[in-house]
């Protein structure tokens, strides 16, 4: 399953080759990778690759949720093409319980391209996703620069109004069988119980 980052958060058309990102099956887990330009801005941060980072959002990355919309419980993946990574379990809107849960993850830089291929462990998908959104955001002041795979519409921004990647409202419907196969069924996790 394939998809391509082409607007900005509030829908202008992005002005560069497209962040594309792959969802597949892996081992234990979904594998997503990562094919995009590489802006190297703002510099990576000071922590060895591979490894979690807290405030990752604040630099170069690409973002992935996955909602239950019905609890509001989302797992939110951020990658680096420098190579660290951030994992953040949330019970409500930018209610984090849980983050910089370990996975595998590893990137290549090629000139001003990059790929990164994480391994996301299933325990950390809350049950019964049914919708997702994805972001990239580079830059540096004000030439930060903030990219969603389902934006907000242009007749619904509201002058002042800056980018937030936690507006559920906007994620669109998506279901892990989608790849996994409509037999398949979620394994069972305790990192999610009780925030039903």
């Amino acid at each position: 399953m394939q998809f391509l980052i082409e607007h900005t958060w509030d829908s202008s058309p992005v002005t560069h080759d497209p962040v594309r990102l792959v969802f597949s099956p892996g081992q234990e887990g979904m594998k997503i990778e990562v094919f995009g330009p590489f802006f190297n801005d703002p510099a990576g941060p000071a922590c060895p690759q591979s490894q979690p980072f807290p405030g990752l959002w604040d630099y170069e990355v690409v973002e992935s949720f996955f909602l239950d919309s019905s609890t509001e419980n989302y797992l939110e993946v951020e990658l680096c093409p420098h190579g660290q990574h951030l994992i953040l379990l949330l019970s409500g809107v930018r209610q984090a319980f849980m983050q910089q849960l370990p996975m595998v993850f590893k990137t290549t830089i090629t000139d001003n391209r990059w790929m990164g291929e994480a391994l996301v462990p299933w325990s950390y998908f809350p049950p019964n996703v049914n919708k997702m959104n994805s972001y990239s955001i580079h830059g540096s002041g004000e030439k930060r620069t903030y990219e969603a795979l389902y934006p907000i519409p242009k007749e619904e921004i509201v002058d002042g109004q800056k980018p937030n990647f936690h507006r559920l409202e906007y994620f669109q419907n998506f279901r892990l069988q989608s790849i996994m196969g409509e037999d398949w069924v979620q394994p069972e996790t305790d990192l999610w119980k009780d925030k039903a």
